[in-house]
């Protein structure tokens, strides 16, 4: 099986981590193929990142029309629809992976998020899924994503305070870490507070290998159905849907 994890953001040492936390974890007959973008946000946070960063996923997910599954490793599942639509593959978004993971492991669990200005789409987002019930909270440690890539930085003490305050104040039974770059704190802070504290890329990752086995696609009738032909005009023609394009 080959994986495809796409690192919605241009921080390549974001994608490095990210491809290490998919393959720590994946079976021994699973290639992992971690990319990101050329063109985009180096880092995704909030809704106005989101939208310049959407092409880029599609143009990687273009690149690579082998794959058995995709992953967008961007916690607010970045373009998560619309890269289902490109591709009868599995696409799995961290966010909602990791989210529905933690349901089945606890009760109630919390979220422990960047900037607050992601709080809106993840809580968005659990309404989507229809998992809002089972979140206690969206918390926010106030750690801009880059401060993850930069070596001395005490955002993980920030990160694990915020964790103590969910435990203790929300009384949730887990942490759901709410961003990608946060991926290789998990199992430490798991073990620091001793809870369940779930990475998002590694339960994404352990899903699709669960979809291939079953040979589960994404379904092409209604909403994720394959894009109709259409030429984009300007700096969006080489994205321009045709079927022999649909992955």
């Amino acid at each position: 099986m080959r994986i495809l994890v796409i690192n919605p953001n241009t921080t390549q040492s974001m994608t490095a981590k990210i491809g290490e936390a998919a393959a720590s974890v994946a079976s021994e007959a699973t290639q992992i193929v971690a990319v990101n973008p050329a063109d985009g946000p180096p880092s995704i946070e909030g809704y106005f990142d989101e939208v310049f960063a959407i092409p880029g996923i599609i143009a990687e997910m273009g690149k690579a029309p082998a794959a058995d599954a995709y992953v967008i490793a961007c916690f607010d599942d970045t373009g998560l629809d619309a890269a289902r639509c490109a591709t009868e593959a599995p696409v799995i978004g961290i966010g909602e992976a990791a989210f529905h993971m933690a349901s089945l492991v606890a009760g109630k669990f919390s979220v422990v998020t960047t900037l607050a200005r992601s709080v809106p789409a993840i809580e968005h987002n659990l309404a989507k899924y229809g998992l809002a019930s089972r979140c206690a909270k969206v918390r926010s440690s106030d750690v801009a994503v880059l401060e993850l890539e930069r070596p001395g930085s005490n955002a993980r003490h920030r990160i694990s305070q915020e964790i103590a305050r969910a435990i203790n104040e929300d009384h949730a039974e887990a942490i759901v870490l709410g961003c990608a770059g946060m991926a290789d704190l998990a199992h430490s802070l798991s073990e620091e507070h001793g809870v369940p504290v779930l990475d998002g890329v590694v339960c994404a990752v352990t899903l699709a290998e669960s979809l291939f086995k079953v040979g589960l696609k994404t379904s092409k009738i209604g909403g994720y159905a394959a894009p109709r032909g259409k030429r984009f005009a300007g700096m969006f023609a080489p994205l321009s849907p045709t079927q022999a394009e649909i992955v």
